[in-house]
């Protein structure tokens, strides 16, 4: 067995909540510059400052060398203050609360279908949205802002950005993109949740191996590609819509209709190698971490109790 075995008690809802927060900050942390170069190829192509014009961004790794050459290293992690407060409010609810909202629309049965997991995926994905949306907007605002001479940035930190969008754009500004961000975080929800647990269950009950860190990486990453290639549409309108000033599109349909008029069909797979590298080892990462941080929490809660 490689590392910490299951525990023999299910894990009480505020251990899954937070073990779903710290992982999923855990993998930001280390995924973040594939984050932040798959949101400038997302939204390349959209009307450029005069200092940026010549500045164009090809592949995963181009792009991070581009941004390194450029802007410095630091740019890499550009909002990751707001990429670390949307964690921990949006995956302790969107994760750690799956297995509640599957097992109530079960009433508890065992080996729940995969549309009552379906369901349980979106309903939770898009309840976390509904409340921690300002902290994604801030976040990928953070990550599209160039650190260049003769480029104004629009914000100097995170409490600044949330108090300038509130003043400028109103509570709208900060709940902005929610439509298409609630679709894209029900689509990502489901479909990483639900392949994770289809792919995990499969290979425990053919018995090709233990509950152990190898299963749960190869289930990952599973969960990253399927999702990858359902979300990313969405995710690119949703990441154009977020950062264009008030005025540029009328609604997340608008910024859609324009891109394939503009751009055509190809621009919504723009930055998808990034996306899927990103979200491939985002879910390696908090998944492998997530399990073991929960189990972690069920060891240490266990010898409390036993030496009280």
């Amino acid at each position: 067995m490689v590392g910490f075995k299951p525990s023999d008690v299910p894990p009480p809802l505020g251990v899954k909540m937070a073990s779903a927060g710290a992982a999923a900050c855990i993998a930001d942390i280390v995924t973040f510059p594939l984050d932040t170069a798959k949101v400038r190829l997302q939204i390349q192509g959209e009307k450029a400052v005069d200092a940026a014009k010549n500045i164009r961004y090809r592949g995963v790794f181009g792009t991070i060398s581009t941004m390194i050459r450029t802007e410095g290293p630091r740019s890499l992690y550009n909002g990751l203050v707001a990429g670390l407060q949307r964690q921990l409010c949006f995956a302790s609810v969107r994760i750690g609360l799956y297995d509640n909202v599957r097992d109530f629309y079960t009433g508890g049965k065992e080996n729940p279908g995969v549309l009552v997991r379906i369901l349980a995926g979106c309903t939770t994905g898009a309840m976390a949205v509904s409340f921690a949306q300002p902290t994604d907007v801030v976040k990928v605002r953070f990550q599209a802002q160039m650190n260049l001479d003769g480029v104004a940035r629009r914000y100097s930190g995170t409490i600044q950005a949330y108090k300038h969008i509130f003043q400028n754009e109103g509570l709208r500004g900060l709940w902005k993109g929610t439509l298409p961000n609630i679709t894209r975080n029900a689509l990502v929800n489901c479909t990483e949740l639900v392949t994770y647990d289809l792919i995990k269950e499969a290979i425990l009950r053919h018995k090709l191996m233990s509950d152990n860190l190898p299963c749960h990486f190869v289930s990952a990453f599973g969960a990253g590609f399927v999702t990858t290639v359902i979300a990313s549409p969405v995710d690119v309108v949703k990441t154009r819509y977020m950062n264009s000033p008030p005025g540029q599109y009328k609604s997340a349909i608008n910024c859609a209709w324009t891109m394939m008029t503009k751009e055509g069909p190809t621009a919504f797979y723009k930055g998808f190698v990034p996306s899927f590298l990103r979200l491939g080892s985002w879910n390696v990462v908090m998944f492998v971490s997530f399990e073991q941080i929960k189990r972690a929490m069920m060891v240490t809660k266990k010898r409390i109790e036993s030496n009280n």
